[in-house]
């Protein structure tokens, strides 16, 4: 029996990261079933991506560029695509922010819900009318195991991270759900909040973020980090699957963490529990993790053999 046509995808926010890295996956998959049209907002940026696709580049993958947040450049992109036919949408493209709440203009917090929220809605509107009329069709979101577990008083970007579920009808929707992931993105976001000033925030809050918050976070990326490339394997996954899961969380390390969100589904039990070990059992937290990462990490495997 002939194979399937392979499946157009378009992929957004592919300059870095895990946009980057799927991207590249699904161009070289080695079953050829994807056809992907990567897209960036600055196309001086698409070098690494050009790298890392090889031979892949202008067969299996196309660059297009694409703003989310303008409604302009989306229908520009879509415009570009033959019948504006796109199988499958993956919603990547995001920005970050960190900080005390107290100190976050409307502005900022604005610009990030213009991208992250607002920007995945553009798409979705974007693709669903091909989809409505071929019956068929695959819209996954790129969000954040901290949209279900939440941080208390430091505002970040997870909760515009979680669009909206859209209707099942013909088509599937899927929210895949990363912990913490390794890319420059981040460690640059982690960078810069240690050197910012953060005015308007009280000198406690501000020791507390500085002193415990940050620390503890490089420490988590450090120890349950995963790579884009994890990521982007947990993703192809997903979009392979005969029934695509409605929510995918992509890293096992996260389990317990997760486990309180749904024994409490108020959320006060996860909420309190990472506050505690936070500021509380803060070296307690250290050892969890690295116990975790090296039961997982198959260190304890190749070194006991059985007699």
């Amino acid at each position: 029996m002939a194979a399937p046509p392979p499946r157009s995808v378009l992929v957004t926010g592919c300059s870095s990261g895990i946009g980057l890295a799927l991207a590249a996956r699904l161009a070289r998959d080695p079953h050829g079933r994807f056809q992907v049209i990567a897209t960036m907002r600055d196309l001086g940026k698409r070098q690494r991506l050009e790298e890392a696709a090889g031979s892949a580049l202008g067969r299996t993958l196309s660059i297009q560029r694409l703003d989310v947040s303008s409604d302009s450049s989306v229908a520009e992109c879509m415009a570009s695509i033959p019948g504006g036919h796109v199988d499958v949408l993956v919603n990547n493209a995001g920005v970050g922010h960190v900080g005390p709440l107290e100190s976050t203009s409307l502005e900022q917090m604005k610009h990030v819900f213009e991208t992250n929220f607002f920007g995945a809605v553009r798409m979705i509107r974007a693709v669903l009318p091909g989809m409505k009329r071929r019956r068929r069709g695959h819209i996954l979101v790129l969000s954040s195991v901290m949209g279900l577990q939440g941080e208390g008083q430091w505002e970040r970007s997870a909760g515009s991270g979680k669009p909206m579920g859209a209707q099942h009808q013909q088509w599937d929707v899927s929210l895949v759900e990363p912990g913490p992931v390794c890319t420059d993105f981040e460690l640059k976001l982690l960078e810069e909040v240690s050197r910012s000033e953060y005015p308007g925030t009280d000198e406690v809050t501000l020791g507390y973020f500085k002193d415990v918050y940050i620390p503890a976070s490089r420490e988590i990326f450090r120890t349950l980090g995963q790579s884009p490339g994890d990521v982007a394997e947990a993703i192809v996954s997903v979009l392979c699957s005969p029934r695509p899961p409605l929510r995918a969380q992509t890293n096992a390390l996260y389990t317990p963490v997760l486990a309180l969100k749904y024994a409490d589904p108020t959320g006060e039990l996860s909420v309190r529990g990472l506050h505690r070990m936070l500021f509380r059992h803060s070296a307690l937290l250290r050892g969890s993790a690295a116990v975790l990462r090296c039961l997982t990490c198959g260190c304890l495997r190749t070194r006991v053999r059985p007699l």
